[in-house]
């Protein structure tokens, strides 16, 4: 079970991660063989599968989202425990609306994401 404790702590350091673009720090929280699934894999052309299913991959991908968003800056809502997985609620560019569900390993890193975008 996720304690509400870890789960904020989570969410914190994953948002001041992209708000410091700061790749690696980014990347601490994903495993190496992450499954990781978002409509913006193929809107950034990265591939049109909308998946991508490891973190050497994962790196290339948050590299272009990096690149092609400069001022990019998320803001936190909230975030969600769960028995192993976290969502994320945030802002993302142009305040676009976010939620980002988290599924954890063992090692409290994710192994499983889905990324939800509003219309």
């Amino acid at each position: 079970m996720i304690t509400d404790e870890f789960a904020k702590a989570f969410a914190a350091a994953w948002i001041n991660a992209w708000n410091n673009h700061n790749l690696e720090h980014i990347l601490e929280h994903y495993e190496n063989d992450v499954a990781f699934y978002s409509p913006l894999i193929r809107l950034l052309n990265f591939n049109n599968e909308g998946a991508i299913k490891n973190k050497a991959d994962l790196k290339k991908y948050f590299e272009t989202g990096l690149k092609n968003y400069p001022d990019l800056h998320f803001k936190l809502h909230h975030c969600f425990a769960g028995v192993h997985s976290i969502v994320i609620y945030y802002s993302s560019v142009n305040e676009q609306l976010c939620a980002e569900v988290f599924e954890l390993s063992e090692n409290g890193k994710a192994k499983r994401v889905l990324c939800n975008y509003a219309q």
